[in-house]
Protein backbone atom coordinates (compact mmCIF):
# COMPACT_ATOMS: atom_id res chain seq x y z
CA UNK A 1 0.00 0.00 0.00
CA UNK A 2 1.43 3.36 -0.98
CA UNK A 3 1.41 6.38 1.31
CA UNK A 4 -2.10 7.80 1.45
CA UNK A 5 -3.32 11.00 3.10
CA UNK A 6 -6.13 10.27 5.52
CA UNK A 7 -8.69 12.78 6.64
CA UNK A 8 -9.66 13.37 10.24
CA UNK A 9 -12.37 10.76 10.31
CA UNK A 10 -15.40 10.18 8.08
CA UNK A 11 -16.31 7.00 9.95
CA UNK A 12 -18.00 7.66 13.27
CA UNK A 13 -19.10 4.24 14.52
CA UNK A 14 -17.84 0.70 14.97
CA UNK A 15 -20.71 -0.61 12.83
CA UNK A 16 -19.53 1.50 9.86
CA UNK A 17 -16.01 0.09 10.17
CA UNK A 18 -17.36 -3.49 10.27
CA UNK A 19 -19.47 -2.86 7.14
CA UNK A 20 -16.52 -1.41 5.23
CA UNK A 21 -14.40 -4.43 6.14
CA UNK A 22 -17.17 -6.76 4.95
CA UNK A 23 -17.57 -4.87 1.68
CA UNK A 24 -13.91 -5.54 0.92
CA UNK A 25 -14.56 -9.31 0.95
CA UNK A 26 -15.99 -9.82 -2.53
CA UNK A 27 -16.38 -13.08 -4.41
CA UNK A 28 -15.69 -16.62 -3.22
CA UNK A 29 -11.93 -16.60 -3.55
CA UNK A 30 -9.49 -14.60 -1.47
CA UNK A 31 -9.08 -10.95 -0.66
CA UNK A 32 -5.95 -9.25 0.56
CA UNK A 33 -5.27 -7.49 3.80
CA UNK A 34 -4.36 -4.48 1.68
CA UNK A 35 -7.82 -4.50 0.07
CA UNK A 36 -9.40 -4.45 3.54
CA UNK A 37 -7.26 -1.50 4.61
CA UNK A 38 -7.89 0.35 1.34
CA UNK A 39 -11.62 0.07 2.01
CA UNK A 40 -10.95 2.33 4.99
CA UNK A 41 -8.41 4.67 3.35
CA UNK A 42 -10.95 7.45 3.02
CA UNK A 43 -11.22 7.60 6.79
CA UNK A 44 -8.77 8.41 9.56
CA UNK A 45 -5.93 6.23 10.86
CA UNK A 46 -8.21 4.92 13.62
CA UNK A 47 -10.53 2.72 11.49
CA UNK A 48 -7.44 1.38 9.70
CA UNK A 49 -6.01 0.48 13.13
CA UNK A 50 -9.31 -1.04 14.22
CA UNK A 51 -9.70 -3.33 11.18
CA UNK A 52 -6.84 -5.83 11.84
CA UNK A 53 -7.59 -5.77 15.57
CA UNK A 54 -11.19 -6.78 14.91
CA UNK A 55 -10.09 -9.52 12.52
CA UNK A 56 -7.78 -10.98 15.18
CA UNK A 57 -10.63 -11.39 17.69
CA UNK A 58 -12.62 -13.51 15.20
CA UNK A 59 -12.01 -17.18 14.30
CA UNK A 60 -9.75 -15.95 11.47
CA UNK A 61 -7.02 -15.74 14.12
CA UNK A 62 -6.82 -19.53 13.78
CA UNK A 63 -5.16 -19.21 10.36
CA UNK A 64 -1.45 -19.99 10.95
CA UNK A 65 0.63 -16.83 11.37
CA UNK A 66 -2.29 -14.61 10.39
CA UNK A 67 -2.34 -13.01 13.84
CA UNK A 68 1.34 -12.18 13.40
CA UNK A 69 0.67 -10.38 10.12
CA UNK A 70 -2.23 -8.45 11.69
CA UNK A 71 0.00 -7.61 14.66
CA UNK A 72 2.62 -6.12 12.36
CA UNK A 73 -0.04 -4.03 10.60
CA UNK A 74 -1.31 -2.82 13.99
CA UNK A 75 2.22 -1.91 15.04
CA UNK A 76 2.88 -0.01 11.79
CA UNK A 77 -0.37 1.95 11.88
CA UNK A 78 -0.15 2.75 15.59
CA UNK A 79 3.52 3.70 15.23
CA UNK A 80 2.70 6.15 12.43
CA UNK A 81 -0.06 7.61 14.60
CA UNK A 82 2.35 7.93 17.54
CA UNK A 83 4.90 9.80 15.45
CA UNK A 84 2.26 12.05 13.93
CA UNK A 85 2.41 11.01 10.26
CA UNK A 86 -0.28 12.43 8.00
CA UNK A 87 -0.15 9.55 5.52
CA UNK A 88 -0.23 5.79 5.91
CA UNK A 89 2.37 3.36 4.54
CA UNK A 90 2.12 -0.44 4.63
CA UNK A 91 4.84 -2.65 3.04
CA UNK A 92 3.90 -4.91 0.13
CA UNK A 93 4.48 -8.21 1.99
CA UNK A 94 1.73 -7.26 4.45
CA UNK A 95 -0.46 -5.60 1.85
CA UNK A 96 -0.56 -8.82 -0.22
CA UNK A 97 -1.36 -11.22 2.64
CA UNK A 98 -4.55 -13.07 1.60
CA UNK A 99 -7.70 -13.88 3.56
CA UNK A 100 -10.50 -16.25 2.45
CA UNK A 101 -13.26 -13.82 1.40
CA UNK A 102 -16.09 -16.06 2.60
CA UNK A 103 -14.52 -16.50 6.05
CA UNK A 104 -13.98 -12.74 6.32
CA UNK A 105 -17.65 -12.09 5.52
CA UNK A 106 -18.69 -14.66 8.12
CA UNK A 107 -16.36 -13.08 10.67
CA UNK A 108 -17.69 -9.58 10.08
CA UNK A 109 -21.28 -10.84 10.16
CA UNK A 110 -20.59 -12.12 13.68
CA UNK A 111 -19.38 -8.63 14.65
CA UNK A 112 -22.45 -6.73 13.46
CA UNK A 113 -24.60 -7.15 16.57
CA UNK A 114 -21.77 -6.41 19.03
CA UNK A 115 -20.85 -3.34 16.97
CA UNK A 116 -24.37 -1.92 17.08
CA UNK A 117 -24.62 -2.76 20.79
CA UNK A 118 -21.40 -0.87 21.53
CA UNK A 119 -22.34 2.12 19.34
CA UNK A 120 -25.63 2.55 21.19
CA UNK A 121 -23.95 2.58 24.60
CA UNK A 122 -20.99 4.83 23.96
CA UNK A 123 -20.87 8.35 25.37
CA UNK A 124 -18.35 10.98 26.38
CA UNK A 125 -16.50 9.51 29.36
CA UNK A 126 -12.99 9.98 30.73
CA UNK A 127 -12.24 12.49 27.96
CA UNK A 128 -8.70 13.09 29.18
CA UNK A 129 -7.78 9.63 27.83
CA UNK A 130 -8.58 10.71 24.27
CA UNK A 131 -6.87 14.10 24.49
CA UNK A 132 -3.15 14.97 24.16
CA UNK A 133 -0.83 13.84 25.62
CA UNK A 134 -2.74 10.80 26.89
CA UNK A 135 -3.87 9.73 23.42
CA UNK A 136 -0.19 9.13 22.60
CA UNK A 137 -0.08 6.58 25.42
CA UNK A 138 -2.89 4.70 23.67
CA UNK A 139 -1.03 4.88 20.34
CA UNK A 140 2.13 3.55 22.01
CA UNK A 141 0.35 0.67 23.76
CA UNK A 142 -1.37 -0.35 20.51
CA UNK A 143 2.04 -0.37 18.81
CA UNK A 144 3.52 -2.54 21.57
CA UNK A 145 0.57 -4.97 21.41
CA UNK A 146 1.08 -5.33 17.66
CA UNK A 147 4.80 -5.94 18.02
CA UNK A 148 4.26 -8.57 20.72
CA UNK A 149 1.65 -10.57 18.77
CA UNK A 150 4.16 -12.43 16.56
CA UNK A 151 6.22 -13.35 19.63
CA UNK A 152 3.18 -14.85 21.36
CA UNK A 153 1.87 -16.79 18.36
CA UNK A 154 2.17 -20.10 20.25
CA UNK A 155 0.71 -18.83 23.54
CA UNK A 156 -2.98 -19.89 23.58
CA UNK A 157 -5.50 -17.04 23.18
CA UNK A 158 -2.84 -14.35 23.63
CA UNK A 159 -3.20 -12.87 20.13
CA UNK A 160 -6.98 -12.66 20.40
CA UNK A 161 -6.74 -11.03 23.83
CA UNK A 162 -4.21 -8.50 22.53
CA UNK A 163 -6.47 -7.94 19.52
CA UNK A 164 -9.31 -7.22 21.95
CA UNK A 165 -7.05 -4.77 23.81
CA UNK A 166 -6.24 -2.90 20.59
CA UNK A 167 -9.91 -2.98 19.59
CA UNK A 168 -10.91 -1.34 22.86
CA UNK A 169 -8.20 1.32 22.64
CA UNK A 170 -9.02 2.05 18.99
CA UNK A 171 -12.69 2.39 19.94
CA UNK A 172 -11.69 4.96 22.53
CA UNK A 173 -10.08 7.02 19.77
CA UNK A 174 -12.95 6.44 17.32
CA UNK A 175 -15.89 6.97 19.68
CA UNK A 176 -14.17 9.41 22.07
CA UNK A 177 -15.12 7.24 25.05
CA UNK A 178 -12.25 6.74 27.50
CA UNK A 179 -13.95 3.82 29.21
CA UNK A 180 -12.90 1.53 26.37
CA UNK A 181 -9.25 2.44 26.97
CA UNK A 182 -9.52 1.22 30.56
CA UNK A 183 -11.01 -2.07 29.32
CA UNK A 184 -8.14 -2.34 26.84
CA UNK A 185 -5.59 -1.79 29.63
CA UNK A 186 -7.29 -4.63 31.49
CA UNK A 187 -6.87 -6.98 28.52
CA UNK A 188 -3.16 -6.12 28.38
CA UNK A 189 -2.88 -7.00 32.08
CA UNK A 190 -4.65 -10.30 31.37
CA UNK A 191 -2.07 -11.22 28.70
CA UNK A 192 0.79 -10.33 31.04
CA UNK A 193 -0.76 -12.56 33.70
CA UNK A 194 -1.24 -15.40 31.20
CA UNK A 195 2.37 -15.22 30.05
CA UNK A 196 3.68 -15.12 33.63
CA UNK A 197 1.49 -18.12 34.51
CA UNK A 198 2.70 -20.18 31.53
CA UNK A 199 6.35 -19.27 32.07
Amino acid sequence: MSAQDLDTGSLQSMAEVVEDIRNAATGDGKTTLGAVLRALEHASFVPVLLAPALIVVTPLSGIPFFSSFCGLVIALVAGQMFFGRSSLWIPRFLDQRTIPAKRLREATDSLRKPAHWIDKRTKARLQFLVSPPFDRITHFLCMVCGLVMPMLELVPFSSSILGAAVTMMALTLLLRDGLFALIGFGFIGLVIGLVVYLV
